[in-house]
C-alpha cells in the first residue's frame, strides 16, 4: 500500500483495533470508545477482512491477539500517536472552554491529600475539563504509561520506559501520625514498642522505616498492613497505633481528622514525589497545560510547613 491508498482506509477502524489491543475485551473496548458491542463487533469483522487475519481469538473472557495482530500493533500504535499529536498541535487549547478528558495516574497518598486542592484550582481554571483518575504506584506506573491508559502519573518512580519524561515535584518527608493524648514526642524506645500500621499497595509489611531502624539495631512491631491511607484515621482513633505517612498526608489528616503529627524519632529517607509522562504527549498543548497545573499546585510550597500538634 502506498500513501495514495490511505484515502480508502477508515481511521475509525484502526482506533477500534488499537483499543482492542489494550482492552482485550469487546465490552470494555466499547465502553472506552462510547460505542455499542454490535458496532465493535462489526468493526472487528471489517478489520479481519482488511488484514486477512482473525486478529483476535476468544480465550475465555479475553480476546487474545494473533501474532499478525501483534505485528500490526507494533507499527500502528506509534503512527496513531503521531496523528493524534499532529491534530492536537494544530488546534489552540483554551482551558476555560475545553471539554477535554485526561486519564491520569495518582498514587493513593496524592489522591487523598493533594487531589482535593488541585481540583479546586482546576474547577476555576478549566470548569469543563474531566479528570479520570487511575490508581498507580511506582510498580504500576511504567506499565500504564506504556499501554497509554494514562498520559501522566504522579507517584514515587522507579524504572520508567525509555520514551517517558520525568520531573521531580517535591520530597516526601515522613511524619509520625498518632491519636493518643500522651504528652511529649514519641521516643525511639516507645516507637519500637508500640504497634504500627503500614500503608502498602503491594501488601509489604516492611519498608524504608524498618531498614532505617535496622541500621540502629532496632525493629518495630507491625500489626497491620492496609492498601490505602484513608482508613488510617478510623484505625488510629482511640488506640496506641502509630503510622508513618508523607508530610502532606499528615497535614490533611491533622486538619480534617483531628489526629496528631510528630517528627519520627530517627532520621528517615525523603524520596521524591515525581511526575512522569509519555514522551509521545510531551508537545501536546493540552497535556502541557495539565502538567503545568500539576507542577504549580502539587509541588511543595515552602511557605506551608508541617504544623505539629501541641501536646
Amino acid at each position: 500500500m502506498n500513501r495514495n491508498d490511505l484515502r480508502h482506509a477508515d481511521i475509525n477502524l484502526l482506533v477500534v483495533f488499537e483499543t482492542m489491543m489494550r482492552e482485550r475485551n469487546v465490552t470494555r473496548a466499547g465502553e472506552r470508545l462510547f460505542l455499542g458491542q454490535t458496532t465493535i463487533s462489526s468493526a472487528l469483522g471489517r478489520l479481519r477482512s482488511m488484514f486477512d487475519d482473525p486478529l483476535f481469538i476468544r480465550t475465555g473472557r479475553v480476546m487474545e491477539p494473533t501474532a499478525r495482530a501483534e505485528e500490526i500493533h507494533a507499527r500502528l500504535a506509534p503512527a496513531l500517536e503521531g496523528i493524534a499529536l499532529a491534530l492536537s498541535c494544530s488546534q489552540a487549547f483554551d482551558p476555560g472552554t475545553s471539554e477535554a478528558s485526561f486519564h491520569v495516574g495518582l498514587s493513593d497518598d496524592v489522591e487523598y491529600a493533594l487531589l482535593p486542592g488541585l481540583m479546586k484550582h482546576l474547577r476555576i481554571e478549566a470548569p469543563n475539563v474531566t479528570l479520570v483518575v487511575h490508581r498507580v504506584d511506582q510498580w504500576q506506573l511504567p506499565q500504564l504509561l506504556v499501554s497509554g491508559d494514562i498520559s501522566v502519573g504522579i507517584s514515587l518512580t522507579g524504572d520508567l520506559p525509555a520514551s517517558s519524561r520525568c520531573r521531580r515535584l517535591r520530597p516526601m518527608q515522613s511524619m509520625l501520625l498518632r491519636a493518643d493524648s500522651a504528652v511529649g514526642p514519641v521516643t525511639l524506645e516507645e516507637f519500637c514498642r508500640r504497634p504500627h500500621v503500614v500503608v502498602s499497595t503491594q501488601g509489604h509489611v516492611t519498608d524504608d522505616v524498618d531498614r532505617a531502624l535496622a541500621r540502629h539495631g532496632r525493629q518495630r512491631r507491625v500489626v497491620l498492613t492496609v492498601p490505602q491511607f484513608s482508613v488510617l484515621p478510623a484505625l488510629l482513633d482511640s488506640s496506641d497505633l502509630l503510622a508513618i505517612v508523607p508530610d502532606y498526608v499528615a497535614q490533611a489528616m491533622v486538619r480534617l481528622e483531628g489526629l496528631r503529627v510528630d517528627y519520627a524519632p530517627l532520621p528517615l529517607s525523603s524520596p521524591d514525589l515525581s511526575m512522569a509522562w509519555r514522551g509521545a504527549s510531551h508537545a501536546d498543548p493540552r497535556e502541557r497545560w495539565l502538567r503545568a497545573c500539576f507542577a504549580r499546585y502539587l509541588a511543595q510550597q515552602p511557605e506551608r510547613p508541617v504544623v505539629l500538634a501541641v501536646a
